[in-house]
């Protein structure tokens, strides 16, 4: 009787082990720290937050996949998903036919410009890039921006910074004559009051507008497609609407 019972017992642990457990897929997620309201790291979690974070959070759950944010620069996303180290990028990344052609992206989830910074003791209303001709200026390295405004031949220097808060500080502090980064990015900093000596010039017209997207490696059809349809979903939830607010950004189409 004793044997009888030990077989079934025995029985039963390898049926349980054997069974098929449905474990969510965790995917790993490159986010950077700098990238206030979009990505940032909160230092009373130390965990990466903002926009990007809670967007595919979101999708995550309506797609039946978890994320892990991998904390990163944001000039080394690219080169971390195409090597695998990571599956998904979620930051302030445009979409531009150059990074297409090394990987692929979502739907567009929000549109905007750069934005132009300069100190507070500078109160000229620039509204071209023109206007700031034979100037040292800088912006960030991997973006959009540091590429077109070195293309435009204007400046005697534009100087390439790991970070938009490195820029600030310059900026700030009367070390560079302007910046140029992320629009929502630089009003959020600025808006935390870190950087008073600092401004962003409202006249300033964009030449560098894009669209953020999400991006995944080449190859990954069936991903894309889960992130694409639960993006749909979020946005015509008014989730996508939800998340903006909370950041203290307006929605807007793209």
């Amino acid at each position: 009787m004793l044997l009888t019972r030990l077989v079934q017992a025995a029985i039963a642990a390898l049926a349980l082990v054997a069974s098929p457990v449905s474990a969510q897929q965790v995917l790993k997620v490159g986010s950077t720290p700098t990238g206030v309201p979009f990505t940032f790291l909160d230092t009373k979690t130390n965990s990466i937050q903002g926009i990007m974070v809670d967007l595919i959070t979101e999708i995550g759950k309506d797609a039946g996949f978890a994320v892990q944010i991998e904390p990163m620069q944001f000039s080394t996303l690219i080169a971390a998903l195409t090597s695998n180290k990571i599956d998904i990028i979620s930051a302030a990344m445009f979409i531009t036919p150059a990074r297409k052609e090394v990987i692929d992206f979502s739907e567009p989830f929000y549109a905007y410009g750069e934005g132009l910074l300069v100190p507070k003791s500078d109160s000229k209303n620039y509204t071209s890039q023109q206007d700031l001709k034979g100037e040292v200026v800088g912006a960030q390295v991997g973006t959009a921006f540091v590429d077109a405004l070195k293309k435009t031949g204007l400046f005697s220097e534009v100087k390439a910074y790991d970070t938009i808060p490195d820029i600030l500080r310059d900026v700030n502090t009367g070390r560079l004559k302007a910046g140029f980064a992320d629009y929502p990015i630089l009003a959020y900093n600025l808006k935390q009051g870190g950087f008073p000596e600092a401004r962003i010039v409202e006249s300033y017209k964009p030449s560098t507008v894009g669209a953020v997207g999400i991006g995944v490696r080449k190859g990954d059809a069936e991903l894309l497609k889960k992130i694409n349809a639960s993006l749909a979903k979020l946005k015509a939830n008014g989730t996508t609407t939800k998340i903006l607010d909370k950041w203290g950004l307006k929605a807007q189409g793209t």
